[in-house]
């Protein structure tokens, strides 16, 4: 018999033919030949910042809702009826109030979100320590082990963690099952919402045959059209030139489109590191009390944390101050961001905000800032759709970051970050 189980009450399916569970009726069945044996999962919130406007708003239940960036801007999520009108994420919101003109629309609420995240994480974590967050509202979970610590194959641990999600903080995720990363990733847009797919061993190079290269991690349009204009739109035909034959046309890129054609994967699940992994602290020579004197060694360390954001692509949902007083006590401040941001002026005036209740009497031999709930830089800034560029301040900020990677960090300095006459 195929090994299943009801996801909603978590009871073994006696049938290969039974059409719904036997202990509570449902038709939520997880039927696969490998389920008891795959480990490694991704899961994806549902519809995310959409789904927690509705919970907390109930009179948005059964109504089409875009999250986006006003009249002019773009979806940044849609909600699964707004879909059935074709309305998409990243679209410009003038096209998608033309597909669905009763959507009701509501501006980004980062703060808000960053939050449903961090309780949904430690539900994550509830289930595995190795959890690899990708995203706010994505997540990679390796449950090896899982038996032995849950008593529970990790199919079970899965489904037991999306019906707390849902029961415990009021949306839904979808849940990817497979042996690898990439095949996970696949396997967790098969059935959304609330879905639960699996994708085998066994059945890996049959499961991406089928598919258009457009669905493979990397292939976006330029590589796509570039595959099309060689006659390759499937990934079936990938897979029939081999990996002979595709490191021949296209050299090293050739060789990882053989591995993602063949649903090949070696990269590991790699638990998030502190949050505050991305900051930068300095200990003085002398302790320091001044507001000058604090804020000038703040926006320097606020400048070296925008510049790490930048190289590792990220941005920073919240800003934590870490501050140590003349007496070693340590202190930590944190602020979640209206947006989340990789700008050395944004990352400081919120680190100013936390540091003024601090300044008083207290002397400090340390100060540092650093980037919590880090997410992908593309979640850094809603676009205007009718915007010239980017704001003043960002522009003026990648123009000074051009100048120092050509000329060194020196090269370019706003009127802050010179440092004032200390007193003796």
């Amino acid at each position: 018999m195929t090994p299943g189980f009801c996801r909603d009450c978590l009871t073994a399916v006696e049938s290969d033919e039974a059409p719904h569970c036997g202990a509570c009726g449902s038709t939520r069945l997880a039927r696969h030949p490998e389920l008891v044996a795959l480990d490694l999962a991704h899961i994806d919130c549902d519809a995310f910042y959409a789904s927690v406007e509705k919970r907390d708003d109930p009179s948005l239940a059964d109504k089409p809702l875009i999250v986006g960036g006003g009249t002019r801007g773009v979806v940044t999520t849609a909600c699964y009826i707004a879909r059935r009108y074709g309305v998409r994420s990243a679209m410009p919101m003038f096209k998608a109030l033309q597909l669905c003109p009763e959507a009701t629309v509501l501006r980004p609420n980062m703060a808000k979100y960053a939050e449903a995240s961090r309780q949904v994480r430690a539900i994550f974590l509830d289930a595995t320590p190795i959890v690899e967050p990708v995203s706010l509202d994505e997540a990679y979970l390796d449950l090896a082990g899982t038996l032995a610590v849950h008593g529970k194959p990790p199919a079970i641990v899965l489904a037991n963690v999306a019906r707390r999600v849902e029961a415990e903080l009021g949306i839904t995720v979808s849940i990817g099952l497979s042996h690898n990363k990439l095949l996970a990733k696949l396997a967790s847009e098969l059935d959304k919402p609330r879905g639960f797919g699996v994708i085998g061993k066994a059945e890996t190079v049959a499961f991406l045959a089928t598919k258009h290269v457009r669905a493979l991690p990397g292939v976006g349009p330029k590589a796509g059209a570039r595959l099309a204009e060689d006659g390759i739109e499937q990934v079936a035909q990938l897979q029939a030139l081999g990996e002979a034959g595709l490191r021949g046309r296209y050299g090293r890129w050739g060789e990882r489109l053989a591995d993602l054609a063949f649903g090949r994967d070696t990269r590991e699940v790699e638990p998030e590191r502190d949050a505050k992994g991305i900051s930068a602290e300095n200990t003085f020579a002398r302790d320091l009390s001044t507001k000058a004197e604090l804020e000038a060694e703040l926006w320097s360390l606020s400048e070296k944390l925008s510049r790490r954001l930048k190289e590792a692509d990220l941005a920073a949902a919240s800003v934590v101050l870490k501050l140590k007083t003349a007496e070693f006590r340590l202190l930590s401040r944190r602020r979640t961001l209206a947006r989340p941001s990789q700008l050395a002026d944004e990352l400081f005036k919120t680190g100013c905000l936390l540091l003024a209740p601090e300044l008083g009497a207290r002397r400090y031999r340390l100060i540092g800032i650093g980037a919590g709930e880090l997410v992908p830089a593309a979640e850094a800034r809603v676009p205007d759709l009718f915007d010239a560029g980017p704001p003043r301040n960002e522009k003026l900020e990648r123009a000074m970051d051009a100048v120092r990677e050509k000329f060194g960090d020196a090269a370019i300095t706003k009127g802050r970050g010179l440092a004032p006459k200390r007193r003796p």
